[in-house]
């Protein structure tokens, strides 16, 4: 092979490489393609806008227009302490259903909230919805693979 046609060959690798961004060589295989990062605001707006879609089709008549629930009956999701707090609980509760006393921002709630039967990109999405309404904000956009991850 000759020099010049070496260099060329060399010279288009490394431009394909910085161009198409191939992550490091240490990063896990999928994470770089398939997880959008907080950083990409445009990811975390598509899900939080199919999350409103999800969250006024299955939540909203329990948890109201305002994420505040009902006291006592059904926990508020705005402002709440027990979602912020509890990430993999919150996330299991709309994956599995959740029975059983919580306590909601110092109030106690021991109602039943069935599985919806929800797709996990549904749920990653109506979690980034609520994690970003009513007061709520989060610093890890919730993940498909992340719902994947939790099992009953």
């Amino acid at each position: 092979m000759s020099f010049q046609l070496a260099t060329k060959i060399a010279l288009f690798c490394g431009l394909f490489l910085i161009f198409n961004k191939i992550p490091a060589l240490n990063e896990k295989p999928g994470i770089y393609v398939n997880t959008p990062k907080i950083q990409d605001q445009e990811s975390l707006k598509e899900s939080i806008n199919r999350g409103e879609i999800v969250y006024n089709d299955f939540c909203i008549q329990c948890h109201l227009p305002n994420g505040k629930g009902v006291q006592g009956v059904f926990p508020p999701l705005a402002n709440s302490d027990w979602l912020i707090k509890k990430r993999t609980e919150s996330i299991h509760s709309v994956k599995f259903g959740l029975q059983g006393e919580i306590t909601v921002n110092g109030i106690k709630y021991n109602n039943l909230m069935p599985p919806m039967g929800l797709l996990d990109l549904e749920i990653a999405d109506v979690m980034n919805y609520i994690m970003n309404s009513w007061g709520n904000t989060q610093d890890k956009i919730v993940t498909v693979e992340e719902v994947k991850a939790i099992e009953n």
